[in-house]
């Protein structure tokens, strides 16, 4: 089988495309044949930053068809079709999927839907109940054309926002988050996002944070989920009385997998009601990666880079 690994740290053109023997799955682990990947911008940042000994696998979103199951495997049988986070090799024909980060794909479902919905939609609806909402309260999505801030944008807008704005790096990016049910849309470097706003979820962060915060309406709450990093300086926040609230999904996988499973099926009925809807920018093979990558970096993808190996 084929799969994607680097050597070194770098920029996109270190992925190497190789050829290797089909893992076997271990315990509590599914073998899957992949049908497609989602690229996400923590993978990008991991190849070119390092912090993982060398060589390195990929992993990410996959989704497909199981083909074997460990031992003491329960509740999964070979012929189903999952999602779920690999940690290992994930860019590959073939991956393994521990049984805690898998989840079935309803019928009707491609496995492209599933890799741009399943994990980018559970950092959506997390980040965005992080903040506690309420009913009617206007919410602004920064990365609003990303892979989960796209979906964001939507389910703001399902669950009750009475305003939602979606702020992009681009003018290009506009009229697609307009689409998206985006009351108003703005571009970074303006100089005034309109009327402040109760929420903001931050998928940016970095130099980002500042404006984002002077968005926020007294007692307005900023949630930052984004693993692009920054600084806000406290007085910011005390001008206000605004809060910055950190999301991270890793931690409700471990600690609360039956919250993570509740989110998993409202967005699976928000997507069967059309009401929420995973945009794909760019669907590319496998041996494309170096491609995907780059389109990640530049920052310019509206929706979801997938990788298909088939």
């Amino acid at each position: 089988m084929r799969r994607v690994r680097y050597y070194e740290n770098g920029g996109p053109e270190v992925l190497r495309v190789e050829e290797t023997e089909v893992p076997r799955p271990g315990p509590g682990e599914l073998l899957v044949r992949v049908e497609a990947i989602g690229v996400t911008l923590p993978v990008t940042r991991k190849v070119r930053e390092g912090g993982r000994p060398l060589p390195a696998g990929l992993g990410g979103d996959v989704a497909g068809e199981v083909v074997a199951t460990g031992p003491d495997v329960t509740g999964f049988r070979p012929g189903e079709r999952v999602t779920g986070l690999c940690f290992g090799d994930g860019y590959a024909d073939y991956a393994l999927l521990d049984t805690s980060m898998a989840s079935r794909v309803p019928d009707g479902a491609s496995a492209t839907d599933a890799v741009a919905l399943v994990r980018c939609g559970l950092v959506a609806r997390g980040a965005y109940e992080a903040a506690r909402p309420a009913e009617g309260e206007s919410v602004l999505v920064t990365g609003a054309a990303g892979g989960a801030g796209h979906l964001a944008v939507q389910i703001a807008r399902a669950r009750g926002a009475g305003r939602v704005v979606a702020a992009v790096g681009s003018r290009e990016k506009l009229g697609f988050v307009r689409s998206l049910g985006a009351d108003e849309a703005v571009v970074y470097g303006e100089k005034s996002w309109g009327d402040p706003v109760d929420i903001v979820l931050d998928a940016v962060g970095g130099d980002l944070l500042s404006p984002a915060v002077r968005a926020l309406a007294p007692g307005g709450r900023l949630v930052a989920y984004s693993s692009g990093g920054g600084t806000l300086q406290a007085y910011d926040l005390l001008v206000g009385a605004k809060s910055a609230i950190g999301f991270q999904m890793a931690l409700i996988a471990r600690h609360r997998p039956d919250l993570m499973e509740q989110w998993r099926q409202d967005l699976w009925a928000l997507y069967a009601e059309g009401r929420l809807r995973p945009c794909v920018h760019a669907e590319l093979p496998l041996e494309d990666a170096v491609k995907a990558h780059e389109i990640m970096e530049s920052r310019t993808n509206q929706g979801k880079v997938v990788l298909r190996p088939a």
